[in-house]
């Protein structure tokens, strides 16, 4: 009886966010490669890139030989716990790709090993090649596999995204180590030099393009012939009366409206974007407090204003109208388990960090594709907003509790055709000033 490994790898650049994956089959008795399979599957988490290398690496072997023993090997802890039968499946995404790769072979052909990353290189090129394959529009075909082995590949570019209590339950992980306390910026972020004018200036992009031979940085390294990129102006809306008491306030409770604190910042806000002059279009998240905003700003700008409800704010299920210390004494668990896991709920259901992050990356991929080379205003939430930054910067799920938002601040994110995104500002409040 013949006997293969298979080994497989998977990867999300954002987690989610582009994605793709990997697999190869080798001749157990000489080592040969056997076949090579890869693809770019959009936007998807680790965890689901990594199953779905597995499935390939699975009916990759099942066509050379359907009565083959088959040796795993991945370095996916999580894969191959819960393939070999020690850990549940929990997740409702990663039971369906469970049961239909225990489906290609017969459980006694296969067995399962955790090998370290290092040992997993193979499998883990090819997964990269797929998203850079991705990045282009194109699909993995072997002989980009072909030309790897033979040309040094770039590092891989990086990809690119809580309710009014949010602004103070977003900084609730800093909260459970020190009370009160919060971070201010989002964490690894590297600001072009001119940040503060570069959002909405295509010609910002030739300046920022000019970084040191050799340093890859996010955005600033694209060539100038990609042209102007899409750029996406981020702006929370005003306060509201929830606002000044933190309280969560997402798309699944109530929709207040703005006070008349709220009312005056989205005045100063559209002043400031008439000044600047370079707003294209505005969209706004369907609730009533970013329709308000927006409708300032609009009304100022002569622009209409397009309603997208993928810029609506997470919905935090019973937590609606809460604050945080209120949540902590009556949910406790929850509220860990909320705060440690990004595909954890709210109780009542609600949606999750993960589930958001999906939605927003949906959501940015649609509106890059509609205003290319343009310039548009996004009125929505905290944790749209911070998705979208956290997404383009390529940062683990944690930072969303590692960045302040004010109400009405300006934050943007520019987007290249090849992929790359550069975020040019962050939480600017200098509009809001006397």
């Amino acid at each position: 009886m013949r006997e293969f490994i298979v080994e497989a790898d998977g990867g999300s650049r954002g987690n989610p966010g582009p994605a793709g994956y990997g697999a190869v089959v080798i001749d157990a008795a000489t080592g040969e490669t056997l076949a090579e399979a890869a693809e770019y599957i959009g936007v998807a988490t680790n965890n689901v890139a990594e199953y779905r290398g597995l499935l390939a690496g699975l009916r990759a072997a099942h066509a050379l030989d359907p009565t083959a023993r088959i040796h795993v090997r991945m370095d996916s802890k999580l894969v191959i716990e819960q393939m070999s039968g020690r850990w549940k499946i929990k997740h409702p995404a990663m039971k369906p790709l469970a049961a239909e790769a225990g489906r290609v072979l017969p459980a006694e052909q296969i067995t399962y090993e955790w090998i370290p990353r290092e040992q997993n290189k193979h499998a883990d090129r090819l997964a990269n090649e797929a998203m850079d394959a991705g990045a282009r529009g194109e699909q993995w075909s072997p002989s980009q596999s072909r030309a790897a082995l033979d040309t040094p590949r770039a590092a891989p570019e990086p990809s690119g995204p809580p309710g009014d209590a949010a602004a103070g339950a977003a900084k609730a992980r800093a909260a459970l180590a020190s009370a009160g306390a919060g971070a201010d910026a989002a964490a690894g972020s590297r600001p072009s030099p001119s940040a503060s004018r570069a959002w909405g200036d295509p010609q910002a992009a030739r300046v920022d393009a000019a970084a040191p031979p050799g340093e890859q940085r996010p955005g600033w390294s694209a060539a100038p012939d990609l042209g102007a990129p899409a750029t996406f102006v981020l702006l929370r809306h005003g306060e509201t009366p929830l606002t000044p008491q933190k309280r969560f306030s997402g798309s699944g409770g109530t929709d207040p409206s703005l006070s008349d604190a709220g009312r005056e910042q989205a005045r100063r806000v559209a002043e400031a974007l008439a000044r600047r002059g370079t707003i294209q279009a505005v969209v706004a998240s369907p609730l009533a407090r970013t329709q308000e905003t927006a409708g300032f700003v609009a009304t100022r700008l002569g622009l209409d204003v397009t309603i997208d409800d993928g810029l609506r704010e997470t919905d935090f299920g019973a937590w609606e109208g809460l604050t945080f210390g209120e949540v902590r004494e009556r949910h406790p668990d929850d509220l860990n388990a909320w705060l440690a896991d990004p595909e954890a709920h709210p109780t009542g259901g609600g949606e999750s960090f993960a589930e958001t992050a999906t939605r927003m990356e949906a959501t940015r991929q649609k509106l890059v594709a509609a205003y290319a080379g343009r310039t548009v205003l996004l009125v929505t939430h905290v944790t749209p907003i911070k998705t979208l930054v956290r997404l383009a910067l390529g940062a683990p799920p944690e930072s969303l509790f590692r960045m302040e938002l004010s109400a009405a601040s300006l934050s943007a994110v520019a987007y290249y055709a090849d992929g790359n995104a550069s975020v040019r500002l962050f939480n600017d409040t200098s509009h809001l000033r006397p």
